[in-house]
């Protein structure tokens, strides 16, 4: 196995809804190149921790079983949803390393012998490493903690960059199904909607700053957001974006690695944070 060479970025991806798993598209093509990408520019990760919008608790648990299975935790969907596997190595000594640095910033943090990987999880991943080989943690996290607290929860990570570990933030960009299912999911070309663009673009915008002023609005984005509340009616969605930002800090501009949407309202963007991730856009570029 490749050693990762040091400060992997931390990313956040937008898993969409549970079809792109059969459905790539864009974003799912973009997901079959980014683990390659950074696997060719840093080394295969020795282990993944994974955030998502869909494993949410009341404070912060590590899912520390040895072994890890799809979960289907989602209905009403195409039937060859279920039987896709990714069936991967569970983390748990690495479990134990992230809860010692998360009580170091007083943070306490839940340890469960427990696995599973929801669907904003394996989606991904089965993409990005389809061989299911790299050892996966998920992150459990509270969803009414605000933005500026989960970018403190993703900082007291980012030692683990350094580490070899890859920090996935899962949610999206943009989230408001209500919108996306008026059309009956008829029309998943639909053309982007103002409102979405909007958002999409004053976020990457102040991302690839990265000024004070920037992380200011940033981390207070459901005020001062255009259509911040329409594009995220709740915002756990949105939330590892934050965790992910975290681990890569507020020293160097973040980068949005990819940009696609789907049903004119639902964002498929990603980004890369922390001082590789001008490394990793081009390696995406090329």
């Amino acid at each position: 196995m490749d050693i990762a060479t040091p400060a992997l970025p931390p990313i956040f991806v937008s898993h969409g809804s549970p079809m792109t798993a059969l459905e790539p598209r864009e974003a799912g093509a973009f997901m079959q190149r980014l683990g390659p990408a950074i696997e060719r520019e840093f080394g295969r990760p020795l282990a993944i921790i994974a955030i998502s919008a869909h494993s949410l608790t009341r404070e912060p648990v590590l899912l520390a079983a040895p072994r890890h299975a799809a979960v289907y935790d989602f209905g009403g969907f195409d039937p060859k949803l279920h039987t896709l596997r990714y069936d991967t190595p569970g983390a748990p000594e690495l479990a134990q390393r992230v809860a010692a640095l998360l009580a170091g910033q007083g943070v306490p943090a839940h340890v469960l012998a427990e696995g599973g990987l929801d669907h904003g999880i394996w989606t991904p991943l089965r993409y990005m490493f389809p061989e299911a080989d790299v050892p996966v943690l998920p992150l459990a996290w509270p969803p009414n903690w605000a933005p500026e607290r989960l970018f403190a929860l993703g900082a007291a990570l980012a030692p683990l960059a350094a580490e070899g570990v890859l920090i996935v933030g899962s949610g999206s960009i943009t989230h408001n199904l209500r919108r996306v299912f008026a059309g009956g999911l008829r029309d998943i070309e639909r053309p982007a909607t103002p409102e979405s663009t909007a958002f999409r673009e004053w976020l990457r915008e102040r991302a690839e700053r990265a000024h004070a002023a920037d992380w200011t609005q940033l981390l207070d984005y459901r005020r001062q957001a255009p259509h911040a509340e329409l594009m995220h009616p709740t915002d756990e969605h949105l939330l590892p974006w934050y965790v992910a930002a975290g681990a890569g800090g507020r020293q160097t501009p973040a980068r949005r690695i990819h940009a696609s949407l789907t049903f004119g309202d639902l964002g498929m963007d990603a980004y890369a944070f922390g001082p590789q991730a001008a490394r990793l856009a081009e390696a995406l570029s090329g």
